[in-house]
């Protein structure tokens, strides 16, 4: 595990996509209001990220986020704005948020669903996750990334399955859900997407 690299700065605004139970689109709010004791469900995502060595990227999310707040966990999470493909989504969120292009974008767990609470604020997502690769250098904005670092993905993975590594509620999920070797697995075919999320 690389050194992380501590970082520090404000915030930006979006809507996110609000959802029935049977993941169809039925409007859309501020992201800013949405988090609460009482989160309605809404679209999201998460993206693993990959160097060519095989080494996968850990965030620790800023500190003054409302949700999480110093807690580590996957390279980056984020939200669909309403009409926004999600493949979209995902390179514009990575590039927000980490400063990089990612290559060999690929959906692998299309259904993933999770809710979790951290005092009192409760997430309630549908969120697919995507695996990628990148191979420039990382320019994390501090408003989103207090630090990041680089981990071998089997001693990641065996941490978190044998709970020993302490991560976020999606993120422990997520894992025990993604193939041993996600780098090189098929991806996921997109009609299994929440219907909101298919293109």
């Amino acid at each position: 595990m690389t050194s992380p690299v501590p970082l520090s700065g404000t915030a930006h605004t979006e809507s996110v996509v609000l959802l029935d139970e049977g993941g169809h689109a039925i409007g859309t709010t501020d992201k800013r209001s949405v988090h609460h004791a009482d989160t309605p469900l809404h679209l999201a995502f998460s993206c693993y990220v990959f160097d060519p060595d095989g080494n996968v990227l850990v965030t620790r999310r800023a500190l003054h986020k409302h949700t999480w707040p110093g807690v580590w966990t996957n390279a980056c999470c984020g939200h669909p704005g309403p009409g926004e493909g999600l493949e979209e989504a995902v390179r514009r969120r990575v590039g927000q948020e980490l400063g990089v292009e990612v290559a060999d974008l690929r959906l692998l767990l299309p259904e993933f669903r999770y809710r979790a609470e951290m005092d009192g604020v409760v997430e309630n997502e549908m969120c697919p996750v995507f695996v990628a690769t990148v191979t420039g250098p990382l320019r994390p904005d501090p408003d989103e990334v207090a630090e990041v670092a680089w981990e071998p993905w089997t001693s990641f993975r065996a941490g978190i399955l044998d709970g020993t590594r302490d991560v976020s509620p999606w993120c422990r999920d997520q894992i025990a859900l993604l193939p041993e070797d996600p780098v090189s697995a098929p991806a996921a075919p997109p009609d299994a997407l929440p219907p909101a999320a298919r293109g």
